[in-house]
């Protein structure tokens, strides 16, 4: 769907940005899921290639010094066919990763690496 939006020259605004909290790092295995009442939906994300993009979301936070959040987001606004992600706080402290993802610059190598970390 993305691509056919991008050869049209349509926007896209992607929902559920943070995969229901998985993409900030916090959910790492199945202990994990009763941190929050969305730990329910996020088993289905507990397999090779959520641990993949996670490794690489943890590289890059590391790299730019902000959260995986931060760079999940940004990784989003980077995208050229994205319009805007929608992402929610449910805690005042969440808010940062949103000014991190917008003043956070991804080159072309963490880009890549994001990308290939979430390829099927």
């Amino acid at each position: 769907m993305a691509d056919l939006c991008h050869e049209e020259g349509l926007g896209v605004i992607t929902y559920y940005s943070l995969a229901s909290g998985f993409l900030t790092g916090k959910y790492r295995g199945e202990d994990d899921l009763d941190k929050s009442v969305r730990g329910e939906g996020i088993d289905k994300y507990l397999d090779d290639r959520g641990f993949r993009i996670l490794s690489a979301l943890d590289q890059l936070a590391e790299k730019h010094e902000v959260t995986q959040a931060g760079i999940a987001l940004a990784w989003l606004i980077h995208k050229d066919n994205v319009t805007a992600p929608i992402a929610s706080a449910t805690k005042k402290d969440h808010l940062s990763a949103f000014v991190e993802a917008t003043e956070t610059e991804l080159s072309s190598e963490d880009m890549g690496l994001l990308d290939e970390a979430s390829s099927y």
